[in-house]
């Protein structure tokens, strides 16, 4: 794991995958900013930006693999060549899906929500050792749901390649929109704008 925003990460995918299915955060909508802003910030690979309409992560989980496999469908490649990921809920939807056997090139999980604020003991990551993907993740210094400790002490249980990205904010670090981008630009293996 690493520090701050300086520099771009260091992880970063073998090849350019062939799409990024991203999902908003609980009570969101596909139109989540953060995620538009990905979308208007990659034209290389297909962005597609699911809305799940539901606080329940089984239910979650299903409308994720129904649109992997209709999104690997309309490209004609397999789902393993897809990214998956997006914010909190979205993004933690995405890595059970993908701990459950969803074909997977990488996660992207923007403000992971490791526990609800101001509980600590109520962990989200039962499922971390079955990540066996690629994982980039990014979280504002301040985020209620994870401190760097409790990142520290617990990313490593997962099976795949981690990498912890910081950028100054909180739970929704909107005015680090342009450096999120280029950090998911980077791990996808794409040219990072300047």
């Amino acid at each position: 794991m690493t520090g701050r925003t300086e520099g771009m990460s260091g992880l970063q995918l073998p090849s350019s995958p062939a799409g990024l299915l991203l999902t908003p955060g609980a009570s969101a909508s596909a139109d989540d900013p953060t995620l538009v802003a990905i979308d208007n910030g990659i034209s290389e690979l297909a962005v597609v930006r699911l809305t799940l309409a539901t606080t329940s992560v089984n239910s979650a989980v299903k409308k994720i693999r129904v649109a992997a496999e209709e999104m690997a469908d309309d490209l004609n490649v397999s789902p393993d060549q897809l990214v998956f990921g997006g914010r909190s809920f979205g993004g933690r939807s995405c890595s059970v899906a993908v701990a459950e056997g969803m074909p997977a090139a990488g996660l992207v999980l923007l403000s992971y929500p490791l526990h609800p604020p101001g509980k600590p003991d109520k962990l989200r990551v039962d499922h971390f050792p079955n990540v066996a993907v690629p994982t980039l993740l990014v979280s504002g210094e301040r985020d209620p749901f994870g401190t760097s400790t409790e990142f520290e002490q617990h990313l490593p249980s997962m099976a795949g390649s981690t990498e912890m990205r910081w950028v100054p904010g909180n739970h929704s670090p909107k005015a680090q929109t342009p450096t999120i981008v280029n950090m998911v630009r980077h791990f996808l293996a794409l040219r990072v704008e300047s």
